[in-house]
C-alpha cells in the first residue's frame, strides 16, 4: 500500500511538472457538484405573462392571460430557448392556469412554484417608496392571506407533483428595502409547514447580501439557498458585471459553506431610464450569454430574469422604467437580441429530436 502511495505520489508530481512546463492552465473544480443543480437544470427562466392590458389583482382584481396566451409563450420558449425549468411567482389562478397548461399540453417544463407573501411588518422606514406606515388591520389581513396562499402552494404542489419541482415561499420579503417585509421567524414557520406538507425541496429567494449577512439561521431550514444578484441595479456597467455577480455568489458560499445555491433571478435590462447607456439589447445579450456559460461550469442552476417584458409594472407614465425591460422578450413577444445566442442550441435539440 506505501509504494502504491509512493508510487502515485510522484506520477501525480510529475504531472504538475509536465503542467507547468507545457503552460498548461489548473483547471479549478466547479463551485458546486453537478448533484447540487435544481433538478438538473442549469439554465431556467423567470416567467410571467402578463401582456398589454393584463396585470395581476392590484386591489380590484386581476386580469390575467388567457390559456391560448400561455401557451403560446410556452410555445415560443420551447422552440427558440433550451429554457424547460421556468419560475412563478405565486399561487394565484395564472399560476393555476401555467400548471393546468403544462400538465395536459406542455410536458417537457417543470416549475419552481413560488408562494406570495404580502407584508406582515411595516417598511416605512427602509423602503423607500413606502411614505407612511403601513396600518395594522392591513398587516393583520395580509397574515390571514399569507396562509391561504400557503394552504394554495402545498395544494398545488401536491396536485401538480410531476410538474413543480421545488417550491419558493415569500420573493424578497426579508432584505429591508422592500414593501412586504415577513418576519425571518415566521418565515422559517412558514417553510417548516410547507416541507411538512409536500414532497418537494423548498426553498427562500432573496437579495444575495441579506443570505451573506442574515442567512444562517434560515439556510439551516431550507432545503436549498435562492439568491438574487443584479449588478446593473447595482450601478456595474458589462465590463464589471460578471466580476461583480461571481463574487456575491462566493460571498454566499463562504458565509453560508456547504449550501446548495440556485441564483433564482439574474438579468439585464435592455432598456431604462434609470440606467442610460448602462441599459441596451448588446449589454443584455453578453451578459446572458456569460452568465449562463459561467454557471453551467460551475454547476449553479440560474434562472435569467425574465422570458417576457411586462409594462403593467413600475411607473404607468414612464414607458422606459427599467421594471418594463427586463424581458428577453418584448411585450408584444418579440425576440430581442439576447435569444441569438441560443439559435445553435435550439438547432441541435431539433435535429436530435428528428
Amino acid at each position: 500500500m506505501i509504494i502504491v502511495l509512493l508510487l502515485a505520489m510522484a506520477s501525480c508530481d510529475n504531472n504538475n511538472k509536465q503542467a507547468a512546463n507545457t503552460g498548461e492552465k489548473q483547471v479549478p473544480a466547479p463551485l458546486q457538484t453537478n448533484a447540487m443543480l435544481l433538478n438538473g437544470y442549469s439554465e431556467a427562466v423567470c416567467y410571467s405573462g402578463f401582456r398589454t392590458g393584463q396585470h395581476p389583482d392590484r386591489g380590484n382584481g386581476a386580469i390575467n392571460p388567457s390559456e391560448a396566451d400561455i401557451l403560446e409563450d410556452l410555445q415560443i420558449l420551447k422552440t427558440q430557448t433550451p429554457f424547460r425549468l421556468i419560475r412563478l411567482y405565486d399561487c394565484d389562478e395564472n399560476s393555476q392556469m401555467v400548471l393546468e397548461v403544462i400538465k395536459e399540453q406542455m410536458p417537457a417544463f417543470k416549475v419552481l412554484l413560488g408562494i406570495w407573501l404580502k407584508a406582515e411588518l411595516s417598511a416605512h422606514e427602509t423602503c423607500a417608496w413606502l411614505t407612511e406606515p403601513i396600518p395594522q388591520k392591513i398587516l393583520d389581513a395580509n397574515k390571514e392571506l399569507n396562509k391561504v396562499q400557503l394552504a394554495k402552494g402545498i395544494e398545488l404542489a401536491n396536485t401538480y407533483k410531476d410538474v413543480v419541482v421545488a417550491v419558493n415561499v415569500g420573493n424578497e420579503a426579508l432584505v429591508e428595502w422592500n414593501d412586504h417585509q415577513v418576519d425571518t421567524d415566521t418565515i422559517i414557520s412558514y417553510v417548516k409547514q410547507v416541507q411538512a406538507a409536500i414532497e418537494q425541496p423548498v426553498t427562500v429567494a432573496d437579495n444575495y447580501k441579506w443570505w451573506a449577512d442574515h442567512g444562517k439561521k434560515l439556510s439551516e431550514v431550507v432545503d436549498f439557498v435562492s439568491i438574487h444578484a443584479y449588478p446593473v441595479w447595482e450601478g456595474k456597467d458589462i465590463d464589471s458585471s460578471m466580476f461583480w455577480t461571481i463574487q456575491n455568489v462566493k460571498e454566499v458560499m463562504q458565509a453560508l459553506p456547504g449550501k446548495q445555491i440556485v441564483i433564482t433571478e439574474a438579468g439585464w435590462a435592455s432598456k431604462a431610464s434609470e440606467f442610460g447607456e448602462r441599459s441596451s439589447e448588446e449589454k443584455q445579450q453578453q451578459y446572458t450569454k456569460d452568465l449562463l456559460a459561467w454557471s453551467k461550469q460551475q454547476n449553479i442552476t440560474t434562472f435569467i430574469f425574465e422570458a417576457f417584458d411586462e409594462d403593467w409594472k413600475g411607473d404607468p407614465g414612464n414607458p422606459d422604467g427599467a421594471e418594463k425591460h427586463w424581458g428577453l422578450y418584448t411585450v408584444d413577444r418579440n425576440p430581442k437580441k439576447v435569444i441569438e445566442i441560443f439559435d445553435n442550441q435550439v438547432q441541435k435539440a431539433a435535429t436530435a429530436s428528428d
